[in-house]
């Protein structure tokens, strides 16, 4: 095939109808031009025409076996799950963001994920479709967990919800983590944002580290989950009920360690703990809440 094909050529090429290739030409919607009353269409920019249109359903990740671990967000009872099943897999929290991005780049097998969306307040994987959208990948619910403020033993302060907050030393968790996008969120249902509040020290890195802060007086109050507030012996005030997800490719959910954490969400254990450390639903956990087919 020559390099400057004609309409013919190019509806051989294309294993189209002639016509066809004179209607993509009257609606300037392929590359072409007109020599001596003759259309001619060079070779290589039609190929590129071509595969510009190019849909890929399932990008290619990484396809190295990823390590046997689950960034993401930190959470007490997986944490707990994790050794308790024997599955073999370990946790690598840095925050739900960061999960993502390390589950797209075969970084790790699986993301514990907890995101608002702050158009609907729901839990609709948003960023999930948006980074891994067109991979093979399936999330189902870990569980709900009771989010809100962690205080001081007894309160001295009175602190009673976000309205208390401006002139308190607040811990925040790091950016990529779910935490933090919901902090923001619930402050701007009460007309407050971050620069209102007087923040304290470095970003704290897992739900412990941040009781902590408030254990050991570093801060006055921080968002986090009910199980670490009973953990660690600081008062709570309940504010919002969140959903957390695994995420992961869909073939690692058939996998050994994947699936034996799974199936360990079913055991009467993994009940009483859920129960044991508080603030946890687990009625829907296992449920899918995402498939990419």
């Amino acid at each position: 095939m020559s390099e400057m094909m004609s309409t013919r050529e190019v509806a051989e090429y294309l294993r189209i109808k002639q016509r066809k290739v004179y209607d993509l030409v009257q609606r300037r919607r392929i590359p072409c031009s007109r020599v001596a009353g003759k259309w001619l269409f060079p070779r290589h920019l039609v190929e590129a025409w071509v595969l510009a249109g190019v849909e890929l359903k399932h990008p290619a990740l990484p396809t190295a076996p990823p390590p046997a671990v689950i960034a993401g967000s930190h959470d007490p009872l997986l944490e707990w799950a994790l050794a308790a099943s024997g599955c073999g897999l370990a946790m690598l929290p840095g925050g739900s963001l960061d999960g993502i991005e390390r589950l797209a780049a075969g970084e790790a097998s699986a993301a514990l994920v907890h995101l608002i969306e702050a158009d609907s307040g729901s839990y609709d994987l948003a960023p999930v479709r948006q980074r891994l959208g067109g991979y093979d990948i399936v999330a189902i619910t870990w569980a709900r967990r009771h989010q809100g403020l962690v205080l001081t033993p007894g309160n001295p302060m009175g602190i009673q919800g976000l309205a208390d907050l401006p002139g308190r030393r607040m811990a925040l968790r790091q950016r990529q983590a779910g935490s933090h996008v919901l902090l923001e969120y619930l402050l701007g249902r009460v007309g407050l944002t971050l620069a209102d509040l007087d923040i304290a020290a470095d970003p704290c890195r897992s739900e412990l580290d941040l009781a902590l802060a408030v254990r050991d007086g570093s801060a006055d109050a921080g968002l986090a989950i009910e199980s670490v507030a009973r953990q660690t012996g600081l008062d709570f005030v309940p504010l919002h009920e969140e959903r957390c997800d695994l995420v992961m490719r869909r073939r690692a959910y058939f996998e050994p360690p994947l699936a034996a954490l799974a199936a360990f969400m079913r055991d009467p254990a993994f009940v009483e703990r859920a129960a044991a450390l508080g603030g946890y639903d687990i009625s829907n956990s296992g449920e899918v809440v995402y498939n990419s087919a």
